[in-house]
């Protein structure tokens, strides 16, 4: 072969090696981070891209907005407190993927794209807000949870923030939106 040929042939290989990067290539934003797994291993990817080749990569898209997930306690489900009443309650917990790489691994692997849906989300973590509301609440009166509400609040927060990790969720907050003692007719 002469050299003006590999010449030609060195400049079509790299311009089709740049065509099928550029085709190929898929971009993380400040609201969408993504897990690339398949050839070559795990990729997370939160600033920049990465080459992703259908049949040989599979992609996750990871939400990285926060989402308000709503509890509500009320009626025949509502909270008993220490003094035995019971109190319909409603909190809204503000929840985001944790922004490091260890986090976004872990929430494509359990959450997957739940974390683009607060409904699909808030599905897999209500149990553990509940948890945390109904256990914090059974320690306190209902004058005290009224009186004290900010720390109901900070006491359901620590409550939750390690559960949260373990699916690469931080809790930015939460807030006690309603409290109101239960209709006497859910009493038993």
């Amino acid at each position: 072969m002469s050299t003006p040929a590999i010449i030609i042939s060195l400049t079509l290989l790299a311009i089709v090696f740049i065509v099928l990067a550029f085709i190929f290539y898929n971009r993380a934003s400040k609201e969408t981070a993504f897990v690339r797994t398949g050839f070559g291993g795990e990729k997370v990817v939160n600033s920049g891209g990465a080459i992703v080749i259908p049949g040989l990569h599979e992609v996750i898209g990871v939400n990285m907005n926060t989402l308000r997930l709503e509890v509500q306690r009320t009626n025949e489900q509502s909270v008993i407190t220490k003094d035995r009443m019971r109190v319909d309650i409603v909190v809204d917990f503000y929840v985001h993927v944790a922004p490091n790489i260890n986090a976004l691994s872990v929430a494509a692997s359990t959450l997957g794209t739940r974390t683009r849906d607060a409904a699909a989300l808030n599905e897999i973590v209500e149990g553990k807000f509940v948890d945390a509301i109904r256990s914090t609440a059974a320690v306190m009166t209902m004058e005290e949870l009224h009186e004290k509400r900010k720390e109901f609040i900070t006491k359901v927060q620590e409550a939750v923030a390690d559960d949260l990790t373990r699916n690469g969720l931080e809790l930015e907050a939460a807030s006690l939106t309603q409290l109101d003692q239960t209709d006497m007719s859910f009493f038993n």
